[in-house]
């Protein structure tokens, strides 16, 4: 088989938790399958480092340059290749710099792990909603394949009038993390894995944390969120933990239960779940809100619960905590649906076979369909 030549225009390098989980941690097995790939990203790791250490304005004096050194990769895309594009090209720029896209004899996939179309079309500037509100739906509809992570992102795809919408998973590497076996420690450790910007939706179940925490002597365990939080959840026996890609495996196999609260908004529904397939990759029981693509990972009573208000949240925590035994049958039946569906060794051989297929559809003749790859069910047991 020939050998597949993919030029990757991610936005992040490794650094880059959507670079790295939607593309990156592929490459090794994309390779294997005969695709060699060449990754262009926008923003370098020194931008992310300034933008992450505060300083705003040192990240973003030197845009300008990243995006004139990405015009000149897109132009020097070899013929015979595949694009891949993980989202747009030019972010927060007009659609009509994205569409030299369409000019290039090269078909494109435009990857998408969120809702990030809600940076634009519910922005609170009136100008740029009315400038790059249907940006986004536009890449969507002239890409020879969208990737969509959930089924909100694929529906958005399917409105713009994309020619072709595959749903692929956020996945992990499963063997990067130890299965928990429950039982073995004295103190309940319920655990959350998230970022300063997403750990205000612990807010919302304190009430029932606290209530679980007293009454079992439980304790709650927070990764990647800052101290205002643990100051926030006063009352709570609480451990926060830096966020580490190194350690974060070896720190989920710390916990007993997983949790993911959200609330039902357009951002979150765009969600792609990946702190629960983390949980459940380590065997442990998850609980979260009945929200976006949450509603497809979580099966009710076998690996997890949902959880809609405060009450809900109480009774799916306590029964875990109380139970032992649940909690390893429940861990137990989510670690095997991650090695069967939400694992890169699932999915990279469908994601091999989207971009081989790009490249044969773009050369097909007039009037040959193009070939199809089987979508991935969401619902598939």
């Amino acid at each position: 088989m020939r050998r597949l030549k993919v030029i990757l225009f991610s936005k992040y390098s490794r650094m880059g938790a959507s670079s790295r989980l939607r593309s990156m941690q592929y490459l090794p097995l994309l390779a294997e399958q005969g695709i060699d790939i060449e990754v262009c990203e926008l923003f370098p790791d020194a931008y992310l480092q300034a933008r992450y250490g505060g300083s705003a304005f040192s990240a973003k004096k030197h845009v300008w340059k990243y995006y004139w050194r990405r015009m000149v990769q897109l132009l020097r895309a070899p013929s015979g290749s595949v694009l891949w594009i993980e989202a747009e090209l030019f972010p927060y720029l007009p659609y009509w710099l994205e569409s030299m896209l369409r000019r290039s004899a090269a078909p494109f996939v435009a990857e998408y792990d969120d809702a990030l179309f809600h940076n634009y079309d519910l922005s609170s500037s009136s100008l740029v909603r009315r400038i790059l509100g249907k940006k986004i739906d536009r890449v969507m509809r002239h890409a020879s394949c969208v990737i969509a992570g959930n089924g909100y992102l694929a529906a958005r795809a399917n409105q713009a009038r994309a020619t072709r919408v595959e749903r692929i998973p956020t996945v992990v590497d499963h063997r990067r993390y130890t299965k928990v076996t429950h039982g073995e420690r004295e103190q309940t450790v319920i655990g959350w894995v998230g970022s300063p910007a997403t750990q205000k939706y612990l807010l919302d179940i304190r009430h029932a944390l606290a209530q679980v925490c007293a009454k079992h002597n439980a304790r709650l365990l927070l990764v990647g969120a800052n101290a205002q939080m643990v100051d926030a959840l006063a009352g709570i026996p609480v451990e926060r933990v830096e966020w580490s890609e190194d350690t974060e495996a070896a720190t989920i196999a710390r916990m007993d239960i997983g949790i993911m609260p959200l609330v039902d908004g357009p951002w979150e529904r765009g969600k792609c779940g990946y702190k629960l397939i983390q949980y459940m990759a380590s065997g442990l029981p998850v609980v979260a809100s009945p929200v976006g693509v949450n509603v497809d990972i979580v099966r009710q009573g076998e690996n997890g619960y949902l959880a809609a208000d405060d009450a809900a949240w109480a009774d799916a925590l306590q029964r875990l905590v109380g139970d032992a035994s649940l909690r390893q049958r429940m861990g137990s039946a989510g670690r095997e649906q991650v090695e069967r569906e939400y694992s890169l060794a699932a999915q990279a051989p469908r994601l091999a076979a989207v971009l081989r297929s790009l490249l044969q559809s773009d050369s097909a003749p007039t009037g040959t369909a193009s070939p199809r790859v089987e979508q991935f069910d969401m619902e598939r047991r």
